[in-house]
């Protein structure tokens, strides 16, 4: 495990679009936040590049990630947005710059793919939280997410308990185990990849968006195939944002498929976490080691930075 250096005042954050183009307006309106928490800004050369669904061409996306890592006057690098596109450069990627230059790296959704590999070719620790032009530039951010920023200034180990948010245990037991995971649709999309998620003894986040239960029944009937979430240590469940059918047609509800497959499990399981595409979004680091517990409904998780 390798932990990033921490943030520090009049430090520079390089900003990338792995993926999607990201709404330009709401980006420049990000700067003004990272400005407050006493950051300068480098914007990386292809951020505004338009390729269809994607944000330029993937040597340009891969360009942008490889050189906020080389540059020495970076210390963190924040993704504009998701959408789609990270998995298109992950075997272009050089993990081993990446591993010779660790430093903070945040975002989530599509991001995903970037997170797992990353993380599983170098060690390094990364953070799922808010993206810049996806989340932080838009009108009414909520006050938790931009408190979750401060976790890069400073080593702290998080609490997340139901003071924040109702929690709901769907099986019971408590675990420690390093976290790992992200989106459930990105998740599934490594599978039979060489960086398909490794899950055996660790604590499995799942979140999603825009998904019908039918679709999220798939993809959690794959995992449950592969031995994904029996191998698990434990699974937090976070926010599944628009889970609902779009037509008339008989459907199961969220709760219904994530009970189907998740109360079976010998492990702890539980729901209602804020992380995901929701505000408020509690950022977290993954890769580090975590508590679940289902008698005291929370989540301690160690600190991302050192």
């Amino acid at each position: 495990m390798i932990l990033p250096k921490r943030l520090q005042r009049g430090d520079t954050v390089g900003v990338i679009a792995p993926a999607s183009p990201p709404n330009i307006e709401q980006l420049k309106r990000s700067f003004i936040f990272l400005r407050e928490l006493g950051v300068n800004v480098k914007i990386g050369n292809h951020v505004q590049d338009i390729n269809g669904y994607l944000a330029g061409a993937d040597e340009d996306r891969l360009h942008d990630l490889h050189s906020m890592f080389k540059d020495p006057f970076v210390h963190a690098i924040f993704c504009a947005g998701g959408g789609y596109g990270t998995g298109r450069i992950a075997e272009q990627i050089n993990y081993e710059l990446i591993k010779r230059n660790p430093k903070i790296f945040w975002g989530y959704s599509d991001i995903t793919f970037l997170h797992n590999a990353i993380r599983q070719c170098t060690g390094l620790v990364t953070f799922h939280g808010p993206m810049l032009a996806s989340d932080v530039g838009k009108e009414g951010f909520d006050d938790l997410s931009k408190k979750m920023f401060q976790q890069l200034f400073e080593p702290k180990e998080l609490h997340y308990t139901e003071y924040i948010s109702p929690l709901e245990v769907i099986a019971e037991g408590e675990c420690v185990g390093e976290l790992v995971g992200g989106n459930l649709s990105l998740i599934q999309s490594m599978m039979g990849t060489p960086y398909e998620l490794e899950t055996e003894g660790k604590i499995l986040l799942i979140e999603d968006v825009d998904e019908e239960p039918y679709r999220i029944d798939g993809m959690l009937n794959q995992l449950t195939m592969a031995g994904k979430l029996a191998s698990a240590a434990g699974v937090v469940v976070g926010d599944f944002k628009n889970a609902v059918p779009t037509n008339d047609k008989p459907s199961q509800s969220l709760d219904e498929v994530l009970d189907h497959y998740l109360k079976r499990l010998e492990i702890p399981v539980i729901k209602g976490f804020k992380i995901g595409h929701c505000q408020p979004h509690f950022a977290v680091p993954l890769g580090v080691k975590a508590k679940l517990s289902s008698k005291t409904k929370s989540l301690i998780i160690m600190p991302g930075v050192q």
